[in-house]
């Protein structure tokens, strides 16, 4: 059985071919730039990467282009799209509404569209590409994989805010959650590793990233986690700032003049590693800065650290106790020394990391140093296999 993955964002679409026999990928790919100038696909098969420059106006014409590239006599993998079983849409806010996977219809999409409120930037976008997909093979199966279902098993005393309650009836304002299908991978990837039921850990996962949130996994449950309301909250992130006083947000837009618009740019696309080191988004070169004895490239990194220390002790103390720490996505994965700052001083709840084993990048571990209580891992994400998965569960 072949299912294709299919990951929209406002300008780009993200693709992946992956053979459900055997858990291949066959294909995979992005188109980048759409309705934007020099737009591009890049389209890899076996580590071989072929790059396409042509106009993309639309996603539609960039599903166009995707499916091209994949019955293409030279570098695609099928002979044509009879051979896809069906199509995993990666949505990212499902609201209250969804708390599982689903088959898409012309219900589900209305209730999709429900949502736009919630997630302006992210659901018009995953609405384009399964419009467009639809067109396209309008007999293939499309089962939609939401971010926040993961996250619909939280309790109340975990998800409501304590602002007046007519607001939570009104607009349903609440903590979401996002990342939910990599937080559901890594819970079911660790637990397989450790030959151990997931039902029978307590799990902290962390996914850290641009984007990066904290999950409390128990029993194979999320009943807590770090974004809340929007993806915007939580830890310090690229370009978001997390959690803040919100009587920050009024104060500035009070004293500088500022818009909603404008406000919310500063909190989502100028703050975070960004706004407080003033060299950049990306940890690498915030990391490469602070070594060259920038201060406020440090003080961005030790605010990092710190807040995801005081998480994984929190989210310990919420489910009365921790089993297995786990990191993931691009800093969780790939920055060694941070792996090890986190979880420094956190040895009197039975954290404790073996450096030469921690001394990794990308690949599953187990980085526990002897004696550890708790299990610390390193468990590379793969939201697109646990799409195709759930899709393939679904149908």
């Amino acid at each position: 059985m072949k299912v294709l993955v299919i990951n929209c964002g406002s300008s780009s679409l993200k693709y992946q071919l992956i053979d459900m026999d055997t858990n291949n990928v066959m294909a995979k790919g992005l188109c980048d730039r759409i309705a934007i100038n020099d737009s591009e696909l890049t389209h890899t098969v076996n580590g071989v990467k072929t790059v396409i420059k042509k106009d993309m106006p639309d996603h539609a014409a960039a599903v166009e282009m995707v499916i091209a590239a994949l019955t293409d006599s030279e570098h695609g993998v099928i002979k044509d799209m009879s051979e896809v079983s069906a199509v995993g849409h990666r949505l990212v806010h499902g609201g209250e509404k969804f708390a599982g996977s689903v088959l898409i219809n012309d219900e589900v999409m209305a209730t999709i569209e429900e949502c736009v409120p919630l997630a302006p930037l992210h659901n018009p976008a995953n609405i384009i590409g399964i419009d467009a997909c639809r067109k396209a093979m309008p007999n293939v199966p499309m089962v939609a994989v939401f971010d926040t279902a993961f996250h619909q098993t939280m309790p109340a005393d975990s998800y409501m805010y304590a602002i007046p309650y007519e607001y939570y009836e009104k607009f349903k304002i609440r903590r979401y959650g996002f990342h939910g299908t990599s937080h559901k991978y890594v819970a079911q990837r660790a637990a397989e590793i450790l030959g151990k039921k997931l039902e029978d850990l307590k799990i902290v996962n962390c996914h850290l990233g641009s984007g990066s949130s904290i999950c409390a996994i128990d029993c194979g449950k999320s009943v807590d986690t770090t974004m809340g309301f929007t993806p915007l909250a939580g830890l310090e992130m690229g370009t978001r700032c997390g959690d803040i006083d919100p009587a920050i947000v009024t104060f500035l837009m009070d004293n500088e003049k500022l818009s909603t618009k404008e406000i919310d740019s500063i909190l989502n696309k100028k703050a975070g590693f960004l706004g407080l080191s003033g060299v950049s988004n990306d940890c690498r070169d915030v990391e490469a800065a602070a070594k060259d004895g920038n201060e406020r490239a440090d003080i961005a990194l030790k605010v990092f650290i710190k807040q995801v220390k005081k998480y994984i002790g929190a989210y310990a103390a919420e489910m009365g106790g921790i089993d297995v720490l786990t990191f993931t996505a691009g800093i969780g994965e790939n920055t060694i020394w941070m792996r090890e700052a986190i979880c420094e001083g956190l040895e009197y709840m039975g954290i404790k990391v073996d450096a030469e084993k921690n001394n990794c990048r990308g690949k599953e571990v187990d980085i526990s140093a002897d004696g550890a209580t708790v299990t610390t891992m390193v468990v590379p994400t793969n939201e697109e296999l646990m799409i195709a998965i759930e899709t393939v569960e679904l149908l």
